[in-house]
């Protein structure tokens, strides 16, 4: 027969237990295949002397003579080496420990209540305060390690490496069904690594105070995966336990393992050979792609779109890596071309990619911008990981099938006022005409000028006859609408249009009034 202290002993340790157990919601959760190893810890006379009993009975029918067969099998009596709960890790892309911790932290928040999304983080959780397990308090009870004021945030050590753990308590509610916490990961500055964001969600809780079941969806915030799988969204049922020390662990384990991965991996960049092109050329484009990751990366792929009226050359690809010739297969489909090689991209390493493209006439009808995406995966976890898009603007001339027209002219005197130059009617030099949209254009020697590249339409031109003292504007006796000082041609899609001036010197027009 217990003695009634030692009941009361146990039902208080049921009671805190509870809430240790209900810690490894935040404590320790999810995802390393290797998991922590249970740590043996010292206890009390009364825990050290509880056995756990493993026996099974069984009963089973012969088909033959339908006899009914009886019995158990052997007992198995063990006393315990108590166990400490698994404890949350903060570990490195690839499930390793990191070198050093110092200036790492981990707390636990509330989501902001003005944000609908329910992603940003509000006040830190008010957790229930502990104390040092070998200090006598009647009132606040014993921390875990190595927590062990279940401090929020908590800064996390070497020593154990990277090893941090929460209580939460459920007579604050802080168990119950729809309660929603963000757990934050913080490298100290200038790490490279970023911020690390889990929203956990209490699904549902339900049990006794010695058997309770809570199940918890956990969303990565930061598109990251959190385990080693590399999913990013992990639902799980698990059991809370009135006593960890004496009951073993071996259950989903609300085993928080953080992987930190650095925020860029992977970089690509695109570059040409030339800045501007026109229908016909041929362009020989490079794609870099640099591994930045703290392992190899493989199963890599480039996705490139190549724009409108470029025609992709397959035998051009090439690639390089370190020096050495590396085989990159093509695929084309539509505008879109994918590369992709069976190397391993070393740490620090670039993997180059050259192809070339020539430019067709539809060329013109696009915009010469063309963009490419990489992808890969690290050779130690498979985790995926990708970079771009990596972008290169190509100038697109017309070149010789350019619908830009030619205007030519001249500023000739008029002698027998047709407007036409004939023979013995000489060109002024140094005459100016000015077109609509500002262009000043002046004559040769000849009285000759000319503009390439006007865009088709009307253009209209206007002699500045302060350019040309001692002439007047010669009157026109055949067309009576060149009777003006500015002239209205149309110009066809890469056409030739004239636009003459006629003059006439003062003294002669007064003579002739």
């Amino acid at each position: 027969m217990s003695h009634p202290q030692n009941q009361k002993q146990i039902t208080s340790s049921s009671r805190w237990w509870r809430r240790l157990t209900a810690t490894l919601l935040l404590g320790s959760f999810l995802h390393t295949t290797i998991p922590i190893p249970a740590i043996a810890q010292q206890t009390n006379n009364l825990v050290a002397s509880l056995p756990l009993i493993n026996q099974a009975t069984y009963t089973y029918t012969d088909s033959s003579s339908n006899y009914q067969y009886q019995g158990s099998s052997s007992q198995i009596n063990v006393s315990p080496s108590p166990l400490v709960d698994p404890l949350g890790r903060i570990l490195g892309c690839a499930g390793t420990i990191l070198p050093d911790y110092t200036g790492f932290s981990v707390g636990v928040y509330e989501p902001n209540s003005s944000d609908p999304t329910g992603t940003e983080l509000g006040s830190l959780v008010s957790l229930t305060r502990t104390e040092l397990p070998d200090i006598p308090n009647n009132n606040i009870p014993g921390g875990k390690s190595p927590n062990i004021e279940n401090s929020n945030p908590y800064f996390v050590t070497n020593n154990p490496a990277g090893v941090y753990n929460f209580l939460l308590d459920p007579n604050k509610g802080q168990t119950d069904p729809g309660r929603t916490y963000i757990f934050v990961v913080n490298p100290p500055p200038n790490s490279i690594y970023k911020q690390r964001r889990v929203k956990i969600e209490i699904l549902a809780s339900s049990g006794t105070q010695g058997n309770g079941i809570v199940r918890y969806v956990a969303t990565s915030l930061d598109g990251q995966p959190i385990s080693l799988t590399g999913e990013t969204r992990v639902e799980q049922t698990v059991v809370l336990v009135p006593n960890a020390e004496v009951v073993g662990l071996d259950l989903l384990a609300f085993e928080f393992t953080t992987n930190l991965c650095q925020a860029n991996q992977l970089q690509i960049i695109k570059t040409g050979d030339r800045a501007a092109a026109e229908p016909g050329d041929t362009v020989i484009y490079r794609l870099s792609v640099k591994n930045l990751a703290d392992a190899g990366l493989n199963n890599i792929f480039v996705t490139d779109n190549l724009p409108l009226g470029f025609n992709f050359l397959p035998k051009s690809v090439r690639g390089e890596l370190d020096g050495q010739p590396v085989t990159i297969t093509s695929e084309r489909n539509g505008n879109t071309v994918t590369f992709r090689t069976d190397v391993t991209i070393p740490t620090e390493k670039v993997l180059n990619i050259a192809y070339a493209a020539q430019l067709t006439a539809d060329s013109l009808r696009g915009n010469g911008r063309n963009s490419a995406i990489v992808n890969g995966q690290r050779a130690d976890n498979s985790f995926s990981t990708k970079d771009g898009p990596a972008t290169h603007q190509l100038n697109i001339r017309p070149g010789i099938v350019s619908d830009c027209g030619t205007i030519i002219g001249r500023v000739f005197v008029d002698k027998n006022f047709d407007g036409e130059q004939q023979r013995g009617e000489p060109g002024v030099p140094n005459a100016v005409i000015f077109l609509e949209d500002g262009n000043r254009i002046t004559t040769d020697p000849n009285g000759l000028f000319s503009l390439a590249n006007a865009l088709p339409g009307y253009h209209t031109g206007v002699l500045d006859l302060s350019s040309v003292p001692g002439y007047a504007l010669a009157r026109n006796e055949k067309f009576r609408e060149r009777n003006s000082q500015s002239r209205l041609v149309h110009l066809e899609p890469g056409g030739l249009v004239r636009m003459n001036f006629a003059v006439t010197p003062t003294f002669q027009e007064s003579v002739k009034k």
